[in-house]
């Protein structure tokens, strides 16, 4: 009894050791794990993306993503073909936005006064000979009282002169009285002339002059400051009552539909920096890259900061370009052959390795490539892509995404 249930035991252990044999084998059943695996190889086939081929060039690791016409419509893939080109060569410099120094106006009153209407405040939108202040200025009084003075010893001057010179041709009077009175008259002259310069250096025209005797009498001390050109008020610094004196800095306006883009070009680039050259300027924050053109390089390099001075104008009529905001700006200082050129939206990176998607017979394969040269927009490629080749230059995201989820049929839609 004792040796038979020894032999039954040592059965018992060899069955159950010679089991997993039998299942691998197919005779008794399928272990769960290479069920499992078995079940996601039959799903990756049916969804057919990310099929695995031989590669027999080595350029990629075998993953093909094939696509009807009407996928390549819908997800915007779009095919290019391979070839040189040439590489702007584009150096990056900082800058800041500031006004149009040609177009900035300091608003000072010419005559002393006291403010007795102020009509616009900071950030207002002005037009040209608009009112902005209104002064009360006695010694605008005493130049508009010179005038009418000046007209009525003018009156009595001319009068006394013809008198004068009648008496003196009739050899009544003696040729002394006569040049007296010529002089008188010039003297006069002279201050008349005098009185109206000084208004005109306010701003008054001729017309304004004319009328002068029909003015009400309280529009003598009345002195209004207008807007020298359409612009946008940027500084202000007066207030109601304030007593100003005629050079008082009572605002600063600035005409912003066009800005200056200030530049620092550091020594080392100074060389490769020329009038004419394209800069694209980029303020960030939501605001569209602009492009324009260098028209100014400063002669002189700052003792402290050891950088010169390259302007590029840019029109504002949007408002975007704030001055005080900070910039970058890419300026092509050149352009280099290269045996291959593609817009740098072509690669992807897949498994650690830059790519691009490269058509044959079998579908989109991601092809590893080696990158040299580049700039904002475009990059050189020195291996992977051979002229000729078709590669995918719009789309290639897409790609690569639906790659990685395995959701492209053979053809079958996605």
């Amino acid at each position: 009894m004792k040796i038979r249930t020894i032999r039954f035991k040592t059965f018992l252990l060899a069955f159950l050791l010679a089991a997993p044999v039998l299942s691998g084998s197919g005779c008794t059943g399928r272990a769960p794990s290479e069920s499992s695996e078995k079940g996601r190889e039959v799903g990756k086939l049916a969804a057919g993306a990310g099929k695995e081929q031989k590669d027999p060039d080595g350029h990629a690791d075998g993953k093909v993503v094939r696509l009807t016409d009407a996928q390549r419509k819908e997800f915007g893939v779009e095919l290019a073909t391979a070839g040189p080109g040439s590489l702007k060569v584009e150096v990056e410099f900082p800058g800041e936005i500031g006004p149009d120094a040609d177009r900035v106006a300091h608003v000072v009153p010419r005559v002393p006064g006291v403010v007795r209407d102020v009509r616009k405040v900071l950030g207002d939108r002005v037009r040209k000979g608009e009112v902005l202040v209104v002064l009360d200025s006695k010694e605008l009084a005493d130049n508009k009282a010179a005038i009418l003075s000046a007209r009525e010893k003018l009156e009595l001057a001319q009068s006394n002169y013809d008198r004068e010179k009648d008496l003196w041709k009739k050899k009544i009077s003696p040729a002394q009285d006569y040049l007296q009175a010529k002089q008188a008259l010039a003297e006069v002259r002279i201050e008349l002339r005098s009185a109206e310069q000084k208004l005109h250096a306010l701003g008054f025209s001729d017309a304004y002059l004319a009328n002068l005797p029909s003015h009400p009498d309280e529009s003598y001390i009345r002195y209004e400051i207008v807007a020298p050109f359409d612009g946008t008020i940027i500084e202000k610094h007066v207030v109601l009552g304030e007593a100003v004196k005629e050079d008082t800095d009572l605002f600063r306006i600035a005409d912003l539909n066009s800005v200056w883009v200030n530049l620092s070009v550091y020594q080392k680039d100074i060389s490769s920096i020329r009038l004419g050259q394209t800069a694209v300027v980029s303020a960030g924050h939501d605001i569209p890259d602009m492009t324009g053109k260098i028209g100014y390089i400063g002669p002189l390099v700052g003792e402290m900061t050891r950088t010169a001075t390259a302007r590029v104008v840019l029109p504002n009529r949007s408002g975007h370009l704030r001055p005080g905001l900070f910039v970058t700006a890419k300026v092509a200082v050149g352009d280099v052959p290269v045996k291959v050129l593609v817009p740098k939206v072509a690669l992807q990176t897949l498994d650690e390795k830059t790519v691009v998607f490269v058509e044959d017979e079998d579908g989109f394969e991601p092809r590893p490539v080696v990158i040299g040269r580049s700039n904002g927009t475009h990059v050189e490629i020195t291996s992977g892509l051979e002229p000729g080749q078709k590669y995918v230059s719009a789309g290639a995201f897409t790609l690569k995404a639906q790659l990685a989820k395995g959701s492209f049929g053979d053809g079958d839609g996605h």
